[in-house]
């Protein structure tokens, strides 16, 4: 290894036993180097290999799988004379290395962190593992990395418990874990794909200040070319397990090689302009023209000019009442703060703001999910808390909502095509025959086989699963449809098809859709009209033209701000 190479991954291969017996090569031949003190991004889609080989260089590959791995990954941090090859390294002095000299930092904070033990223990147990303070000194410790990871109130932190927290804190926290033993590498492994985008830019700039501060390494694993654009020296692109280019941030940004790369960034909504498709990477790769829409139902819906508003909403209040443990005072907290807004029939709306802005509470007031203290909320003409049970039938078959984790709002010991035909029994009165039908037109609908109908929530794919959510949602033929962050933890190239699909979906049935997320350029591509709230209110509203080229809110302007260029 070079004097300055702290990481140097020569051949690697990991491959796992698929259910048919046949081996599947995840990984193939990947090489990559990693200096002292640089940001590595590693990029691609889901299922390119990239938590693999972070999973490999802490040699935590899952072993149920009949996982294979060969090839060498060389480390040397600056207090080891020479190198040494991760992979033949005995267990026990592996457990030196990780957590001590390599830590690791995952997407989802909450599975990450154990949900019965308070944060800041977490934070000590790091310490007490690695022995890298004296006995008595571990809460002073914490709470020292708690400040440094610009949490407010670090006494409240160490004592709160995961559900306490945003998911801007926990991710904080554990990054906290990963750091109190003073690394020499960090894995990050898409630890920004669900936050906001201003707690993203803060974690974002957060990593850089560390890196500078503490010399530290980071291999940062994504599928957003524009976060890995905010945070790294250098790229390396990934696609199929295989390296397809590699090279300094500036140069994969100006000059991508491949038509790979570059299906990768122009997947992404623009912030400076409105398109009325986006470019699907397949597409990109194949140089084919774009798809037309999908077929539709029988007609379209009316015109929104000839149906007047569909939704109103007024003045509406949610408090909840909280306490941190049984005998501290109750406290009142303004989920929802007097939110008042007219959606059309055949409109699409956009909300946005950070969590904790009231967003999916308001959402679940509309869908009868949540009481609320004050206001009303009418859908045409019928006023929601008056309503009959006939009308609240007729509510539920034409409001519909597609939630932002499509696996766990499946049921996956149903077949999907099952799972779709629930609804048209509760609804309806058809034959079998019928309800399949209705299924299978649904499913090629939203771009998918009629083959998939016997098949488990657990064959598909993130975007193909997104894809049954939506099909099930409109099997009763909605008048509104309800998406709330359905696309966020989506990559870039299947977010793109999703975001084309709702829209061609929304314009050919005359949908109104309220779609809930914090993605400001989302948003752009697919909504007339924008909300912007904060703290439980609406600070901001108006045409998307408008808020982008002349935001009044400075909240709006700071999301604005936050979007990764």
């Amino acid at each position: 290894m070079s004097a300055h190479k702290l990481l140097d991954i020569k051949d690697l291969r990991v491959s796992f036993q698929q259910a048919d017996g046949s081996a599947h090569q995840a990984v193939d031949g990947l090489n990559l180097a990693l200096e002292r003190g640089d940001a590595v991004g590693l990029v691609g889609e889901s299922g390119s290999g990239k938590t693999l080989t972070a999973l490999a260089v802490m040699r935590l590959l899952p072993r149920q799988l009949g996982t294979h791995c060969s090839g060498q990954i060389f480390f040397q941090p600056p207090s080891w004379r020479e190198s040494k090859d991760l992979m033949q390294l005995p267990e026990r002095a592996l457990q030196e290395v990780r957590g001590h000299r390599i830590s690791m930092v995952f997407q989802e904070p909450m599975r990450s962190l154990n949900p019965v033990f308070r944060c800041g223990d977490q934070v000590a147990e790091a310490l007490s593992i690695h022995h890298t303070v004296g006995r008595g000194k571990e809460k002073e410790e914490v709470l020292y990395w708690l400040e440094q990871m610009q949490l407010r109130d670090p006494e409240r932190i160490y004592q709160s418990y995961p559900h306490q927290l945003s998911g801007g804190q926990k991710q904080r926290v554990m990054l906290a874990v990963a750091l109190c033993t003073r690394p020499d590498l960090l894995l990050a492994d898409e630890p920004t794909t669900a936050l906001d985008v201003t707690v993203q830019r803060e974690f974002l700039d957060l990593l850089l200040q560390l890196k500078e501060e503490l010399g530290l390494s980071i291999l940062f694993i994504s599928h957003d070319l524009g976060v890995v654009h905010h945070l790294c020296d250098r790229i390396v692109v990934m696609r199929d397990g295989k390296v397809v280019e590699e090279g300094a941030t500036q140069q994969i940004f100006s000059f991508p090689k491949q038509s790979y790369t570059l299906g990768l960034l122009v997947c992404r909504p623009p912030m400076d302009r409105t398109l009325d498709r986006l470019p699907v990477l397949d597409e990109q790769l194949d140089d084919m023209p774009a798809l037309d829409a999908p077929p539709g139902l029988e007609r379209p819906r009316e015109s929104a000019a000839s149906e007047g508003d569909l939704l109103a909403v007024s003045n509406i209040r949610v408090a909840f009442r909280s306490r941190k443990n049984w005998w501290s005072p109750v406290r009142k907290v303004q989920a929802v703060d007097g939110v008042s807004f007219r959606l059309g029939a055949g409109e699409p709306l956009g909300i946005v703001g950070e969590s904790g802005s009231g967003k999916t509470t308001l959402a679940r007031c509309i869908l009868g999910l949540q009481d609320y203290q004050e206001g009303s909320i009418h859908f045409r003409t019928v006023d929601m808390r008056t309503a009959t049970r006939e009308q609240w039938l007729a509510f539920r078959q034409q409001v519909q909502i597609v939630f932002q984790d499509p696996f766990s709002s499946l049921q996956p010991r149903m077949p999907v095509g099952e799972a779709l035909r629930e609804p048209l029994r509760v609804h309806f009165q058809m034959t079998a025959r019928q309800e399949r039908d209705r299924v299978v037109e649904l499913l090629e609908q939203v771009g998918l086989s009629a083959a998939y109908y016997e098949r488990y929530p657990h064959e598909f794919s993130g975007g193909q699963r997104q894809r049954l959510a939506i099909a099930r949602a409109l099997m009763l033929e909605p008048r509104l449809l309800i998406c709330d962050e359905s696309v966020s933890s989506l990559d870039v190239s299947i977010q793109a098809q999703i975001l084309n699909l709702l829209k061609e979906l929304q314009e050919r049935f005359g949908l109104s859709l309220l779609f809930i997320t914090h993605d400001l350029s989302v948003v752009r591509f697919l909504c007339q009209r924008v909300l912007v709230m904060y703290e439980g209110r609406v600070v901001e509203e108006g045409s998307v033209e408008e808020l982008f080229s002349h935001p009044r809110s400075a909240y709006t302007r700071k999301l604005l701000e936050a979007v990764p260029a």
